[in-house]
């Protein structure tokens, strides 16, 4: 797989019937890997290790509604209290961030109002915080630190 703008990180990995899948520690299974998988997995270990959010809050893949239509997030990062603080869109490294990578994230803080919002294609990543009275989303130099 594709070096990516991570820190390194150490991975499990198995090989079963010629796939290669890559362990979820969020999950707790073994999952296809998958560019886009590649990225959503450095971006957990990165989460846990760089910005010290704990494992306890973070949700890997799930499904949510937006507009009566099913739609999947790739990482919501909870507040102790059950809010959201955080929600990750990953996209594979060939994919280019644009305007519709932050209209489907924007799409999906609707249901979830996440305080912060990140987009990475495991190359160029963007960190936002929501502005709910002007109803939009400024950009940030880095996401912060978890703090209690």
């Amino acid at each position: 797989m594709q070096a990516l703008n991570f820190p390194k990180y150490s991975f499990r990995f198995k090989n079963s019937e010629n796939k290669v899948s890559i362990f979820d520690t969020i999950r707790k299974k073994f999952v296809v890997l998958q560019p886009e998988e590649w990225v959503r997995q450095h971006c957990v270990q990165f989460l846990v290790k760089e910005k010290k959010y704990p494992k306890s809050l973070v949700n890997v893949e799930k499904e949510l509604k937006v507009n009566d239509l099913k739609k999947r997030y790739d990482i919501v990062v909870y507040n102790p209290n059950g809010s959201i603080q955080l929600i990750v869109e990953c996209k594979a490294p060939s994919v280019s961030i644009n305007q519709s990578t932050f209209d489907q994230i924007a799409q999906y803080n609707l249901v979830l109002n996440a305080s912060y919002l990140m987009v990475t294609n495991g190359i160029n990543h963007y960190y936002c915080v929501m502005d709910f009275k002007e109803k939009c989303f400024l950009f940030l130099k880095d996401l912060p630190d978890y703090k209690l």
